[in-house]
Protein backbone atom coordinates (compact mmCIF):
# COMPACT_ATOMS: atom_id res chain seq x y z
CA UNK A 1 0.00 0.00 0.00
CA UNK A 2 1.32 3.41 -0.85
CA UNK A 3 1.42 6.27 1.59
CA UNK A 4 -1.40 8.08 -0.17
CA UNK A 5 -4.01 5.36 -0.10
CA UNK A 6 -3.45 3.76 3.33
CA UNK A 7 -6.24 4.78 5.70
CA UNK A 8 -6.81 2.44 8.65
CA UNK A 9 -10.26 2.25 10.18
CA UNK A 10 -10.69 3.14 13.85
CA UNK A 11 -12.18 1.15 16.72
CA UNK A 12 -12.72 2.74 20.11
CA UNK A 13 -13.11 0.06 22.75
CA UNK A 14 -14.37 0.06 26.33
CA UNK A 15 -17.30 2.41 25.74
CA UNK A 16 -19.79 3.00 28.55
CA UNK A 17 -21.43 6.43 28.24
CA UNK A 18 -24.20 7.24 25.75
CA UNK A 19 -23.22 10.88 25.22
CA UNK A 20 -19.65 9.91 24.36
CA UNK A 21 -20.85 7.16 22.03
CA UNK A 22 -23.02 9.67 20.17
CA UNK A 23 -20.06 12.04 19.79
CA UNK A 24 -17.87 9.23 18.44
CA UNK A 25 -20.57 8.29 15.95
CA UNK A 26 -20.58 11.89 14.69
CA UNK A 27 -16.78 11.72 14.38
CA UNK A 28 -17.10 8.76 12.01
CA UNK A 29 -15.51 6.09 14.23
CA UNK A 30 -15.83 2.76 12.37
CA UNK A 31 -16.15 0.33 15.29
CA UNK A 32 -17.67 0.86 18.74
CA UNK A 33 -16.36 -1.67 21.29
CA UNK A 34 -18.43 -2.80 24.29
CA UNK A 35 -16.80 -5.03 26.89
CA UNK A 36 -18.99 -7.84 28.22
CA UNK A 37 -16.35 -9.21 30.59
CA UNK A 38 -17.61 -8.73 34.17
CA UNK A 39 -14.08 -8.49 35.64
CA UNK A 40 -13.16 -5.57 33.38
CA UNK A 41 -13.24 -2.04 34.83
CA UNK A 42 -14.95 -1.14 31.53
CA UNK A 43 -17.75 -3.71 31.88
CA UNK A 44 -20.51 -2.14 29.82
CA UNK A 45 -23.40 -3.63 31.78
CA UNK A 46 -22.48 -1.41 34.73
CA UNK A 47 -23.59 1.55 32.59
CA UNK A 48 -25.86 0.43 29.73
CA UNK A 49 -28.38 -2.38 29.31
CA UNK A 50 -28.80 -4.53 26.20
CA UNK A 51 -31.82 -2.58 24.97
CA UNK A 52 -29.87 0.70 25.13
CA UNK A 53 -26.98 -0.86 23.20
CA UNK A 54 -29.42 -2.28 20.62
CA UNK A 55 -30.78 1.24 20.02
CA UNK A 56 -27.35 2.59 19.02
CA UNK A 57 -27.57 2.91 15.25
CA UNK A 58 -24.17 1.81 14.00
CA UNK A 59 -22.93 -0.98 11.72
CA UNK A 60 -19.70 -1.60 13.66
CA UNK A 61 -20.89 -2.58 17.13
CA UNK A 62 -18.40 -4.99 18.66
CA UNK A 63 -19.05 -7.09 21.75
CA UNK A 64 -15.87 -8.17 23.56
CA UNK A 65 -16.03 -11.47 25.46
CA UNK A 66 -13.51 -13.53 27.44
CA UNK A 67 -14.11 -17.29 27.75
CA UNK A 68 -17.87 -16.76 27.99
CA UNK A 69 -20.44 -19.49 27.42
CA UNK A 70 -21.37 -19.68 23.71
CA UNK A 71 -25.11 -19.50 24.42
CA UNK A 72 -24.66 -16.34 26.51
CA UNK A 73 -22.57 -14.66 23.80
CA UNK A 74 -25.19 -15.54 21.19
CA UNK A 75 -28.04 -14.24 23.37
CA UNK A 76 -26.27 -10.93 24.09
CA UNK A 77 -25.35 -10.51 20.41
CA UNK A 78 -28.99 -10.91 19.37
CA UNK A 79 -30.43 -8.66 22.09
CA UNK A 80 -27.84 -5.88 21.67
CA UNK A 81 -27.82 -6.15 17.85
CA UNK A 82 -24.05 -6.63 17.72
CA UNK A 83 -22.33 -6.76 14.32
CA UNK A 84 -19.08 -8.32 15.56
CA UNK A 85 -18.02 -10.60 18.40
CA UNK A 86 -14.44 -10.16 19.62
CA UNK A 87 -13.08 -13.23 21.42
CA UNK A 88 -10.36 -12.11 23.78
CA UNK A 89 -9.81 -15.28 25.79
CA UNK A 90 -8.70 -18.82 25.07
CA UNK A 91 -11.61 -19.78 22.81
CA UNK A 92 -10.80 -22.57 20.36
CA UNK A 93 -11.92 -23.31 16.80
CA UNK A 94 -14.80 -25.53 17.93
CA UNK A 95 -16.08 -22.61 20.03
CA UNK A 96 -16.06 -20.28 17.01
CA UNK A 97 -17.83 -22.82 14.79
CA UNK A 98 -20.54 -23.31 17.43
CA UNK A 99 -20.95 -19.54 17.73
CA UNK A 100 -21.24 -19.15 13.95
CA UNK A 101 -24.08 -21.68 13.91
CA UNK A 102 -25.97 -19.64 16.50
CA UNK A 103 -25.29 -16.17 15.03
CA UNK A 104 -24.29 -16.69 11.37
CA UNK A 105 -24.74 -13.01 10.45
CA UNK A 106 -22.28 -11.82 13.11
CA UNK A 107 -18.60 -11.55 12.21
CA UNK A 108 -16.00 -13.05 14.54
CA UNK A 109 -12.78 -11.26 15.55
CA UNK A 110 -10.25 -13.59 17.16
CA UNK A 111 -7.66 -11.98 19.42
CA UNK A 112 -4.06 -13.10 19.68
CA UNK A 113 -2.22 -11.78 22.71
CA UNK A 114 1.47 -11.23 22.05
CA UNK A 115 4.02 -11.19 24.89
CA UNK A 116 7.64 -10.10 25.06
CA UNK A 117 8.97 -13.48 23.95
CA UNK A 118 7.37 -14.54 20.66
CA UNK A 119 8.02 -17.65 18.61
CA UNK A 120 6.76 -16.41 15.25
CA UNK A 121 6.55 -19.95 13.80
CA UNK A 122 4.33 -21.19 16.63
CA UNK A 123 2.20 -18.05 16.36
CA UNK A 124 1.98 -18.42 12.56
CA UNK A 125 0.75 -21.99 12.84
CA UNK A 126 -1.87 -21.04 15.45
CA UNK A 127 -3.10 -18.13 13.32
CA UNK A 128 -3.39 -20.24 10.17
CA UNK A 129 -5.76 -22.61 12.03
CA UNK A 130 -8.02 -19.77 13.13
CA UNK A 131 -7.99 -18.04 9.75
CA UNK A 132 -10.25 -20.81 8.46
CA UNK A 133 -13.10 -19.74 10.76
CA UNK A 134 -12.51 -16.19 12.07
CA UNK A 135 -13.44 -13.20 9.91
CA UNK A 136 -10.86 -10.81 11.34
CA UNK A 137 -7.81 -11.12 13.58
CA UNK A 138 -6.74 -8.75 16.35
CA UNK A 139 -3.27 -8.50 17.87
CA UNK A 140 -2.96 -7.13 21.39
CA UNK A 141 -0.34 -6.99 24.12
CA UNK A 142 -0.49 -10.02 26.40
CA UNK A 143 -1.53 -9.49 30.01
CA UNK A 144 -3.11 -11.43 32.84
CA UNK A 145 -6.05 -9.02 32.66
CA UNK A 146 -6.89 -9.89 29.00
CA UNK A 147 -6.11 -6.50 27.48
CA UNK A 148 -6.34 -2.85 28.48
CA UNK A 149 -2.64 -2.65 29.37
CA UNK A 150 -1.90 0.56 27.49
CA UNK A 151 1.40 -1.08 26.46
CA UNK A 152 2.62 -2.02 23.01
CA UNK A 153 4.22 -5.26 21.86
CA UNK A 154 6.94 -5.44 19.21
CA UNK A 155 4.91 -4.68 16.08
CA UNK A 156 7.68 -5.92 13.77
CA UNK A 157 6.59 -9.47 14.69
CA UNK A 158 3.59 -8.92 12.41
CA UNK A 159 5.85 -8.79 9.36
CA UNK A 160 6.99 -12.36 10.08
CA UNK A 161 3.43 -13.71 9.89
CA UNK A 162 1.92 -14.70 6.58
CA UNK A 163 -1.49 -13.18 7.31
CA UNK A 164 -4.38 -14.17 5.06
CA UNK A 165 -7.06 -12.18 6.88
CA UNK A 166 -7.29 -8.47 7.71
CA UNK A 167 -6.23 -7.59 11.24
CA UNK A 168 -6.84 -4.95 13.89
CA UNK A 169 -3.89 -3.66 15.89
CA UNK A 170 -4.35 -2.98 19.59
CA UNK A 171 -2.23 -2.40 22.66
CA UNK A 172 -0.92 1.01 23.62
CA UNK A 173 -1.51 2.76 20.29
CA UNK A 174 -1.18 6.52 20.67
CA UNK A 175 -0.59 9.69 18.66
CA UNK A 176 3.09 9.38 19.62
CA UNK A 177 3.71 5.93 18.10
CA UNK A 178 1.21 5.77 15.25
CA UNK A 179 3.78 6.87 12.65
CA UNK A 180 5.74 3.61 13.11
CA UNK A 181 2.78 1.70 11.63
CA UNK A 182 3.97 3.08 8.29
CA UNK A 183 7.02 0.81 8.42
CA UNK A 184 4.93 -2.40 8.64
CA UNK A 185 4.77 -4.42 5.43
CA UNK A 186 1.33 -5.82 6.24
CA UNK A 187 -0.54 -2.86 7.65
CA UNK A 188 -3.51 -3.11 9.99
CA UNK A 189 -7.01 -2.90 8.56
CA UNK A 190 -8.02 -1.02 11.72
CA UNK A 191 -6.51 0.50 14.86
CA UNK A 192 -8.09 -0.32 18.20
CA UNK A 193 -7.69 2.30 20.93
CA UNK A 194 -8.79 2.21 24.53
CA UNK A 195 -6.93 3.00 27.76
CA UNK A 196 -4.54 5.65 26.34
CA UNK A 197 -7.59 7.76 25.45
CA UNK A 198 -9.41 7.82 28.78
CA UNK A 199 -9.85 10.09 31.76
CA UNK A 200 -10.71 6.97 33.79
CA UNK A 201 -11.84 3.43 32.77
CA UNK A 202 -14.78 3.78 30.36
CA UNK A 203 -14.71 7.59 30.42
CA UNK A 204 -13.17 8.54 27.08
CA UNK A 205 -11.16 11.69 26.40
CA UNK A 206 -12.96 12.86 23.27
CA UNK A 207 -10.44 15.63 22.53
CA UNK A 208 -7.59 13.12 22.48
CA UNK A 209 -9.58 10.79 20.21
CA UNK A 210 -10.38 13.67 17.85
CA UNK A 211 -6.70 14.56 17.69
CA UNK A 212 -5.88 10.90 16.97
CA UNK A 213 -8.40 10.84 14.12
CA UNK A 214 -6.50 13.78 12.58
CA UNK A 215 -3.25 11.80 12.89
CA UNK A 216 -4.80 8.80 11.11
CA UNK A 217 -6.00 11.01 8.28
CA UNK A 218 -2.45 12.23 7.74
CA UNK A 219 -0.77 8.83 7.70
Amino acid sequence: MGKQNYQPKLKVCGLAHRGQIQELQKSGVDFLGFIFYPKSPRYVMNHLNLKQISEIKHLGKVGVFVNEDVAIVSDIAKQAHLNYIQLHGDENIEYILNLKKLIPETQIIKVFRIGQEVNSEVLKSKISEFETCADLLLFDTDSKAYGGTGETFNWSVLDQLDLQKPYLLSGGISSENIASIESLKTKPFALDINSKFENSPGDKNLDKIQEFIQHIQHL
